[in-house]
Formats: C-alpha cells, structure tokens, sequence
C-alpha cells in the first residue's frame, strides 16, 4: 500500500486529477455556506454580466449564476458518489457471485446482466419519469445506478473466474469458509485495484448520465444542477441572447470533472501496474 501511495504522488495525473475533483469539491461545499440567498432568489440586475459583485453574471431574471454553478457541483458529486456507488455495489455483487459460484447461478445471472444490457436505458427512464417522475438528486442517481452496472458484472465476473482456480482460494475453500467469506477475503483484496479504477468511471459515467437527463428536462426540478443550468439557458435563449456567462461554467464545469476523472483514473493504471510506472 506505501508503494502506491508513493507512486501515486509522483504521477502527475493522480496529482492534477485529485487536486481539480478537491477544488470542486470544496467549492460546491464551501461557496454556498457565505451567502444568505438561495439559488434560486432574484438577487441582481437581469442579465448583468461577471463583475466584482456576480463573479458569474446573472441569469435573465437576476439569479446568482455563480451560486447556482457552487449549488450545482454538490448535486453533481452526490449523483456522481449515489448513481456509481448503486452500480458498483450490484454489478460486483453480481460478478463476484457468479464467477465465483458458475453453474445455473452463473447462467442466471448472465441472463439477467444481458436483459438489462440490452434495454434502451434513455427510453426507459423517459417513461419512468413521466409516470413516476424524478423529483431529487438520490431518485435520479437510484435510477442512474439500477442501469448502468451490466458491464460491471461482467468485467468482475471475468476476473473473478481467473481467481477462482488459485490455489490461496483452493485452500480457503478446503478450510471451510464460506463463499462469501472467500469473496471478501481472498477474492475481493487481489483486485481492489481494478475495483476503484471501476468506481472512478462508473462515477464519471453517473455525473454524464445526469447532466444528460438534466440538460433534456428529465432531471429532478427541486434542485439545482449543472445540467439544469444548461437546459434554463438554452431555454431562455441564453445563446441568441450574448449571455455566455449562463451556459459556459456549467458545461466547463462538467467537462472538467469528468475530464479530471479520466486523468485520474489512466494515472492510478500506471499506479498499479509496475509495467507502467514512471520511476
């Protein structure tokens, strides 16, 4: 574990990666505790652009774009953290389950990962929201995560078979432990490495799936988001209308993270693989 930390602090991506997710982070954290209005509130002039006072101008009904963008990254980190944590849970469950055991529960299993591999997840959350309707961000990142852990399952799956047949496994499974004991002893630890390389994209994928909802009008209402911010400015014509203050920080700020992620995540590859350390 000290070597990687060691390494993982030399690695320039890891570095640059961890220090934009910590900025955002704390800003979205941080911001919004040193004002006294909402989001929301009309609280200036109607499209005023950045100044001393609005870091980010302001929206054409007189909303703090600064503030919603500071709003706006703390609904995205929860729906990044709930939609790739949901994912990560049931697709490694899945894929440690039925690697480890084959047989009928392994064809089960595939046939279920297959069934939601296959559904069009973008149509089915249309219909789910027009029926059921999203109203929060844990609603939208529940939703988010029951559809994207099918790669997961495989993927976890697959390493999972090639583990199965060692002989540490062998001989936990002659001691008598149980299978899942074997799974979160033995198994588990030797690809806790790939585990958090899979939740970093499965966190990315949740913060693109949301924006992507959000900026469509499938999001949740009752709160703030940078896809929101998004679909408010091209719906009140933000473009045609010179504000690029409006539309320009939430889709920076989404590129950024997700860029940030990708970066993170091909800087601890080389972390973890000694074949690809910078020494």
């Amino acid at each position: 574990m000290r070597t990687e930390l060691y390494f993982a602090f030399r690695n320039r991506k890891v570095v640059g990666g961890f220090a934009v997710i910590l900025a955002f982070l704390l800003l979205g954290l941080i911001a919004p505790l040193f004002t006294d209005h909402g989001p929301n509130d009309y609280v200036g002039p109607p499209a005023a652009p950045p100044s001393g006072e609005y870091w980010f101008g302001t929206t054409t009904f007189g909303q703090d774009i600064f503030l919603q963008f500071a709003n706006g990254l703390r609904s995205t980190f929860l729906v990044g953290l709930l939609g790739g944590g949901i994912a990560a849970i049931v697709g490694m469950t899945i894929g440690f389950v039925a690697g480890y055991r084959g047989g009928i529960v392994d064809e089960a299993l595939n046939m279920l990962t297959n069934i939601v591999l296959v559904l069009p997840a973008l149509a089915v959350l249309i219909i789910l929201h027009t029926y059921i309707g999203i109203k929060s961000v844990p609603a939208q990142a529940l939703f988010i995560g029951l559809f994207s852990w099918p790669w997961v399952a495989r993927a976890v799956r697959a390493q999972t078979l090639s583990l199965r047949s060692r002989e540490f496994v062998d001989l936990a499974r002659l001691s008598g432990l149980r299978p899942l004991t074997i799974i979160r002893r033995e198994i588990a630890p030797n690809m806790s490495s790939y585990l958090l390389l899979t939740f970093i994209l499965l966190f990315g994928g949740s913060v693109l799936f949301a924006a992507t909802l959000d900026f469509i009008g499938l999001g949740p209402t009752e709160s703030i988001s940078l896809g929101l911010m998004m679909n408010n400015a091209v719906q009140w014509s933000a473009l045609h209308l010179g504000l690029w203050w409006w539309f320009v920080p939430p889709g920076l700020g989404i590129t950024a993270i997700v860029g940030a992620l990708y970066v993170m995540n091909v800087g601890l590859d080389e972390v973890f693989n000694p074949k690809l350390r910078e020494m």
